[in-house]
């Protein structure tokens, strides 16, 4: 059945730049996302790190997004989109400079301190331009308005893979953990000192081109909510979207859907080199396959809504996942291989629809509400460390993928559930528009 959304126009008149320029954001947080992911890979090898340990880099990153999405929202609320986007900018090129002193230390914390800034900042990045998307035209369509934004975000992603497959992780010492550890101390900090220089090199030249960025979206004129001036409200807005069902269901399963995504991704290195027998850089590929199905998909299904409803999509996703999921984990090889790329293609809808659906008539609690499900993200920091003590624990990746399995399980759920919780009307007033 054709969704009637298709007849109401995507864009507001004379948002079309807006929306382009917002729009370029989501390549950025993308492109940083993704470069993470591939660090797990790289400080297993350089620090003879077990997957635990080297969780606590999606800990750092996402444990940033939960803590600063809050006070993004007060920001963005109390001063503009703009100011928001700014701010996290000029955090996210913090966070990338950082990484040369701490290639000099050569201390995992000091990594940790310089992700947890960036992350701060693409935590305000995703807090402004997530809803300033939804608010650039008719809120019938704010959802495939959303999915057509967040589309670019895998392009950023792929770019990500790309640069640490060529500047980071074809640059490792192949050197065993057990073979570092009878090295001379010299010789495994002069291997050591390279590898981090590959990995700080990387980040500080995306600072540069940050930086151009920066200075771009700072001279550019943007338009504004119209809704500033109603005040902030915090504790009043908090207690309407607690008592909201479907709010909560969709902070719950955005949750869920961000341990899923991030432990299918952080491990899908580790999942390769040993069903394939490959190096970092090899098993790389396959990770880099799994980001172009996930683009390539999220245009698909943005294309499929406007003939089908974004929860009845969501619910096919979430069962097809758990399927391939169940694949990944009793068949190992190369089927196990493939299923786990495939994955992919399935969560390629899920951040952007369970946020839209999430957030509909919020009214004046759209911006605190947004914060909410940006929160939601850390879901990938606690899930893919309880993925990494289970493979640790159980000396199997295999078993460890029962986590975004029992993930994708809960997005199914919220998906049959969310047409018989979402509210009938608006949140107190309409969302402004722009």
């Amino acid at each position: 059945m054709k969704n009637k959304a298709s007849k109401i126009s995507l864009i507001q008149p004379g948002n079309t730049w807006p929306f382009i320029l917002v729009t370029s954001l989501f390549f950025l947080w993308g492109l940083a996302n993704n470069m993470t992911d591939t660090l797990l890979a790289a400080f297993k090898r350089i620090m003879s790190m077990t997957d635990f340990q080297t969780s606590w880099i999606q800990m750092a990153f996402y444990g940033s997004y939960f803590l600063l999405a809050l006070p993004a929202a007060i920001l963005i609320k109390r001063y503009s989109y703009k100011s928001g986007v700014l701010t996290g900018l000029g955090m996210f090129i913090l966070g990338s400079l950082l990484f040369y002193p701490a290639s000099i230390t050569m201390e995992y914390g000091h990594f940790l301190a310089a992700l947890f800034i960036l992350a701060g900042g693409l935590s305000i990045l995703e807090t402004a331009a997530n809803p300033y998307i939804i608010a650039m035209g008719p809120e019938e369509t704010g959802t495939r308005r959303l999915n057509l934004a967040q589309s670019f975000n895998p392009i950023g992603s792929i770019t990500g893979v790309l640069l640490s497959k060529i500047f980071i992780l074809s640059n490792l010492n192949l050197s065993s953990a057990e073979e570092r550890a009878g090295m001379l101390p010299e010789n495994l900090q002069a291997i050591q000192t390279d590898e981090l220089t590959s990995v700080m090199g990387t980040y500080v030249g995306v600072a540069g081109i940050l930086l151009v960025i920066w200075l771009l979206v700072k001279f550019t004129k943007m338009p504004e909510t119209s809704d500033k001036t109603n005040g902030l409200q915090l504790g009043s807005s908090l207690k309407r979207l607690v008592k909201n069902p479907n709010y909560r269901w969709s902070v719950i399963a955005q949750f869920f859907y961000m341990g899923a995504q991030i432990g299918v991704w952080s491990y899908t290195i580790r999942y390769v080199m040993q069903e394939l027998s490959m190096n970092e850089d090899n098993a790389s590929t396959y990770y880099l396959g799994s980001i172009i199905l996930f683009s390539v998909s999220r245009f698909i299904f943005t294309g499929l809504m406007k003939y089908f409803s974004p929860r009845n999509l969501l619910f096919l996703s979430a069962v097809c996942g758990a399927i391939c999921t169940l694949i990944v984990i009793y068949s190992g090889g190369y089927i196990g291989v493939v299923a786990l790329v495939i994955i992919s293609g399935f969560m390629s809808l899920m951040f952007p629809t369970i946020y839209g659906l999430g957030m509909s008539k919020l009214g004046r609690d759209t911006k605190i509400g947004g914060s909410g499900l940006i929160m939601a993200i850390l879901g990938g920091a606690v899930l893919t460390a309880v993925q990494g003590q289970i493979s640790d624990l159980t000396q199997s990746i295999h078993l460890s993928f029962y986590v975004p399995f029992a993930c994708f399980v809960v997005v199914a759920i919220y998906a049959i559930i969310q047409k018989k919780i979402e509210p009938i009307k608006q949140v107190a007033t309409p969302v402004a528009t722009i």
